[in-house]
């Protein structure tokens, strides 16, 4: 029997009451809330198993809440408001928002649009940066949830149809448009942190790309669309953790899975377990995950994605088995990596997603899994090969670089140098927001402990103290 998250979602009480003061069935209230939304001009199909998901806690998207309150208000004879029914302002949040595979379509939008709607809410009610009392969870992560919407995604057959016949019509050119804005987020992220970007990508995708989804769309129109809207929530995903928000990250990842099963690519939802949520695992420290979803991202996608995917796959597996200690799983993997990388120099057209992962990306991997595994000098070339080939746009990826560098420095008992490249790691952290490369910093920090007695380490400690912060 698979494992279920450690967290379940709130009941809604205050519905439920309603519900039965209403003396009305679920499959009667579904009847009632789609006669309301016809009124007008909406083409809503509820029934009485989305009736049994509002119950559960989960909170319908658009302007479903306020027909809910209207339908109940009508079969009571008195107004109702959203309010009433637990779906308003005021509602109590779970930590469980976001982190189900959907079985269907319709819950997929539900999910994905409630998780975008109250991480808005988040940033709106947190100005100070702390967390929204009515969020999903920003820092928890749910163990159980890391893998299992792998073995959805596996064993989930693909969505028959995607079209919708009601709302906004949505063509060609809307989703030209969220592929071009995310394209140019992404190149803001990477040169300025996801502390100035990640706001822009929320409000983003709660405005605009939901109400995309919502619209009316062709079969081919909509299977785009939802391959748009799952790599901007997969970007979110990525974002999240360099805000320090790895439970955040681990919701966006499992919808963008979802969104990405939904547009029929299966490769980007490789993509999603290897790069996103394996990632994830990784950084919480959690190997054996890392190579579970990893294999997930392999066996998925067989011979159905070009060698460059391949290569980001296994260089994701070998993270894990360095993260063990294993290292020849750890040699294997990256072997093959590398095998498969070079296979992808005469890949054609490949998908945008994959594009990126060029030798820079593969060697900064590897440079990672000879960290973990003690290997100094293994590091520092691996490190030099990414700095050598990232383009100065890069700063994140470049101060990271140069972190495992010192760190491999370090490893070899070159004090001196190390100071110096975490030195210039710190120069180009302090125009960042980034978490991510501030927790690199604190690792090297850490790794400087047993010599702080030693003069260069008090020097590079009085020049770091506060360490580089996000501005």
């Amino acid at each position: 029997m698979s494992a279920r998250p450690l967290i379940a979602r709130q009941p809604n009480e205050r519905l439920l009451a309603l519900i039965r003061e209403a003396n009305c069935s679920n499959a009667g209230l579904a009847r009632r809330v789609n006669m309301c939304a016809a009124e007008r001009a909406l083409d809503f199909r509820y029934d009485k198993t989305s009736v049994a998901r509002w119950i559960r806690g989960q909170q319908p998207r658009g302007r479903a809440p306020e027909l809910i309150a209207e339908a109940l208000g009508r079969k009571l004879g008195r107004p109702v408001t959203v309010d009433e029914i637990g779906m308003g302002a005021t509602r109590q949040l779970t930590s469980s928002v976001g982190l189900h595979f959907a079985a269907g379509l319709t819950e997929c939008l539900e999910q994905a649009a409630e998780l975008w709607r109250t991480d808005v809410g988040r940033n709106e009610g947190a100005a100070d940066g702390a967390a929204h009392p009515y969020a999903p969870g920003g820092s928890q992560v749910a163990p159980a949830a890391l893998v299992e919407p792998s073995r959805d995604w596996l064993i989930t057959p693909p969505d028959a149809e995607v079209a919708r016949a009601s709302g906004p019509r949505v063509g060609e050119a809307d989703v030209a448009a969220v592929v071009s804005t995310t394209a140019a987020l992404v190149d803001l992220d990477r040169r300025w942190g996801s502390g100035h970007v990640r706001p822009l990508v929320v409000h983003y995708l709660n405005g605009t790309v939901a109400g995309l989804l919502a619209g009316s769309y062709q079969e081919a129109t909509g299977r785009e669309l939802f391959a748009a809207a799952a790599r901007l929530t997969e970007l979110a995903g990525y974002m999240a953790i360099d805000s320090g928000l790895p439970g955040l990250a681990q919701r966006y990842y499992i919808q963008a899975l979802r969104l990405a099963q939904a547009s029929g690519d299966r490769g980007f939802g490789g993509y999603v377990l290897a790069a996103g949520m394996s990632h994830l695992a990784a950084e919480l420290g959690n190997p054996r995950e890392v190579i579970q979803l990893a294999r997930a991202a392999q066996e998925g996608t067989r011979g159905r994605v070009p060698a460059r995917a391949e290569s980001l796959f296994l260089a994701a597996e070998a993270r894990g088995h360095a993260q063990l200690g294993d290292r020849e799983s750890c040699r294997r993997a990256a072997s093959e990596a590398l095998a498969a990388h070079e296979r992808a120099g005469g890949d054609g057209d490949e998908p945008a997603w994959i594009s990126h992962f060029d030798t820079a990306y593969l060697a900064d991997e590897l440079a990672h899994c000879h960290r973990d595994l003690g290997q100094g000098r293994a590091a520092q070339r691996r490190a030099a090969e990414a700095l050598a080939a990232h383009p100065e746009k890069r700063t994140r990826r470049r101060a990271i670089g140069m972190l495992i560098m010192a760190t491999g420095q370090l490893q070899e008992g070159d004090l001196e140098h190390a100071c110096h490249t975490a030195n210039e790691a710190g120069g180009l952290l302090g125009g960042l927001r980034s978490g991510r490369g501030v927790e690199y910093f604190g690792d090297f920090r850490a790794r400087l402990e047993p010599h702080r007695d030693h003069q260069l380490v008090r020097d590079f400690a009085n020049r770091w103290s506060p360490a580089p912060t996000p501005v």
